[in-house]
């Protein structure tokens, strides 16, 4: 597996001062912020100065190319090693002054590293292992658009600085596993081999052979001493040779690297050296300059590693004007899929329109996504190991497959949260929009990736089935009942639960079209009747997060039942029995109170009456929706854990029923 391409330009040289230039505004930025954790970079200072000046493909004038190499900072808390690179090398929105705020409010340097914060800032990272797994999913979108575009257009590689921390954490073996698997011969994880956690020595809690735990995976495992630079060198050139498998270069390095009494323990991981220290090494390290003041020198050899990548963009370029695929890439590029979603939706609902459907909202979501794979064909979508259950993968896509890069459909297998991560990567990457599923009590495997899908605004689609007890016989551990009020904790993250197939229809179409933040459809496993019918089906009336489903039949509401997801049809039977009796009732579907909440006053107010009797019914716990009442009302759901026994029989036993609803509305 050989480029067709042209070789890069050549690398830049090296030398020691590069490396300790990383070191001194390392020490000296945690110092000034009196916080921070200077031992990482200080280590790691040579291996990425051997990466950036030799090996990474990257324009500081360019930073958004699509055809760069990644590097991602998984080991986050070393975040003064990629501030002090992104300025060294001249990308134009990391200053010394920058630099100088470290830690700072407001601050483009934050302690770990934030995407969006400052170009050259490929992914969040902090939380250990996130970044290694957000990198898998980085390699799966260069091969899969690869296998789409060729490589005139897309061959890179991805880069990983990953602490002993990272390998530590869970997450990383679904990833390294995954990413094995799969054959990501452009994954290279550079691994800051230096013994030491928080806590003092890695033995303390670590014994594994980790050289043979990646070879298990199916990966190449390479050795250096990461402070020798033609070491480092000839183990990355090594490393990208071998295209069949990603590899893992193990770089032997001290943390502290050149401070004379904490270099090699845990008192140089994450506190300001002091200034003592920093004077000493300073002399140790052969480092004479005021904090902040880089030499001549240094900056211009730094300059000339950040100019090397400038013909490769320029050729890079050129090619994707001549390709006769450029409009295509460069419309796939810019993420604006709002015109080919709405065809694709209008599609649906004209169907629905002649022929109606009573189904499961996990079985509308997948109807949903046949259509939406005819006209967007950057939609990459997967499940860990629910396929059939979650009903994620269209009817025309294939496989994403060591064999078959070319597939648009990703089987994680049981790693929820490998799958998480991984698709934050992806839509980090560009050029792809993905989605996955699970149960939606496994949300909770997913949380810390679905967290940062937000705090990044990532457009990341969680399809989580099963929402609710109506999941039946497999019992409480399955059952959601917390689940929704704990995602819609997440600011910035739009939990969708839609009542039937043209709220399922209209929910992904929200979902992708907001491009600055990730969505959650909570679906049901039970089948659920098509409440909109006939005109009522075009408007896209989730919209604003909640509208009247059902009007009072005559006079002023009396009572509002509000109601998501399957809930609204047993909340319809209710209405329609208090309708009967003479109580003029208003039923009022609520396929996201996230967007609801958000509305002015008075559209809320017009929905849910200011005088009318309240009754919200969902089958999980209230919290949350104090917010949209302000304490008015009843609240007919789960106050406790589900059980194992029929759906039917559940909703029954928890009170979940038409009946239980009159009752309290009558008493409301």
């Amino acid at each position: 597996m050989t480029s067709s391409l042209p070789p890069l330009s050549p690398p830049s040289p090296v030398n020691t001062d590069m490396a300790n230039a990383i070191r001194a505004l390392s020490m000296d930025a945690v110092q000034a912020a009196n916080s921070g954790h200077p031992g990482a970079p200080m280590g790691f200072a040579d291996v990425a100065t051997v990466l950036f000046a030799r090996h990474l493909k990257f324009d500081p004038m360019r930073p958004h190319w699509p055809d760069r190499d990644r590097f991602v900072l998984s080991a986050g808390h070393g975040s003064m090693l990629i501030y002090a690179l992104l300025h060294l090398t001249g990308y134009q929105d990391m200053t010394m002054d920058d630099l100088r705020q470290f830690r700072q409010l407001g601050a483009k340097t934050a302690g770990h590293p934030e995407f969006g914060h400052a170009s050259g800032i490929e992914t969040t990272t902090g939380p250990l292992g996130q970044g290694i797994a957000n990198a898998v999913g980085m390699a799966m979108a260069e091969r899969h658009l690869n296998a789409r575009y060729g490589d005139e257009l897309v061959s890179h590689f991805t880069y990983v600085m990953a602490g002993d921390g990272c390998l530590m954490e869970g997450i990383s073996q679904e990833a390294i596993s995954l990413a094995g698997h799969l054959k990501l011969g452009r994954l290279i994880v550079l691994f800051d081999d230096n013994s030491i956690s928080i806590d003092g020595p890695t033995d303390l809690s670590v014994s594994e052979d980790i050289s043979k735990r990646f070879e298990a995976a199916g990966w190449q495992v390479l050795s250096c001493d990461g402070h020798d630079m033609d070491a480092t060198d000839s183990a990355i050139t090594a490393a990208k040779s071998d295209l069949s498998r990603p590899t893992l270069v193990r770089c032997k390095t001290v943390i502290g690297k050149g401070s004379p009494a904490k270099a090699g323990t845990s008192k140089a991981h994450g506190s300001p050296l002091g200034d003592d220290e920093i004077a000493a090494t300073r002399q140790a390290i052969g480092w004479p300059h005021a904090p902040f003041d880089i030499p001549e020198q240094v900056k211009t050899d730094w300059l000339a590693a950040g100019a090397r990548g400038k013909a490769d963009c320029d050729a890079w370029q050129a090619r994707l004007e001549a390709s006769p695929q450029s409009d295509q890439f460069s419309q796939e590029q810019t993420g604006d899929i709002s015109a080919q979603t709405a065809q694709a939706i209008a599609g649906l609902k004209a169907k629905l329109v002649a022929e109606p459907a009573k189904l499961a909202s996990r079985v509308a979501s997948q109807m949903t996504i046949n259509h939406l794979v005819e006209t967007v064909p950057n939609l990459m979508g997967g499940s860990a190991d629910l396929t059939g259950s979650n009903n994620t993968k269209a009817d025309t896509q294939d496989g994403f497959s060591a064999d078959n890069y070319a597939g648009s459909y990703i089987y994680y297998g049981v790693r929820e949260h490998g799958m998480a991560a991984a698709m934050n990567g992806i839509a980090l990457h560009g050029g792809i929009v993905p989605y996955g599923g699970t149960f939606l009590v496994f949300t909770d495997y997913c949380r810390p990736s679905i967290r940062l899908s937000a705090l990044m605004g990532q457009r990341v689609i969680y399809v989580m089935t099963h929402d609710s007890i109506g999941l039946g016989e497999d019992g409480p551990t399955h059952q959601p009942v917390e689940h929704l009020a704990a995602l819609r904790a997440i600011p910035n993250l739009t939990v969708f639960r839609p009542c039937d197939v043209v709220e399922t229809a209209e929910c992904w179409q929200m979902a992708l079209d907001n491009r600055t933040g990730p969505s959650v459809l909570a679906l049901s496993r039970q089948g659920l009747p098509q409440m909109r019918l006939g005109d009522d089906i075009a408007p896209l009336k989730s919209a604003k997060g909640g509208y009247i489903v059902r009007p009072e039949t005559a006079g002023a509401p009396e009572v509002t039942l509000i109601a998501t997801g399957s809930e609204v049809a047993i909340a319809h039977d209710a209405q329609k029995q208090l309708e009967a009796d003479g109580t003029s009732t208003r039923l009022v579907s609520v396929p996201s109170l996230d967007i609801l909440l958000a509305q002015e006053q008075s559209y809320i107010d017009s929905l849910l009456g200011t005088d009318t009797r309240l009754v919200i019914i969902e089958a999980g716990i209230e919290m949350g929706w104090h917010q949209l009442t302000g304490g008015r009302g009843s609240f007919i759901g789960m106050s406790s854990f589900g059980a194992s026994a029929p759906a039917s029989d559940l909703y029954s036993h928890f009170g979940i029923t038409a009946e239980a609803i009159i009752e309290v509305a009558k008493k409301a």
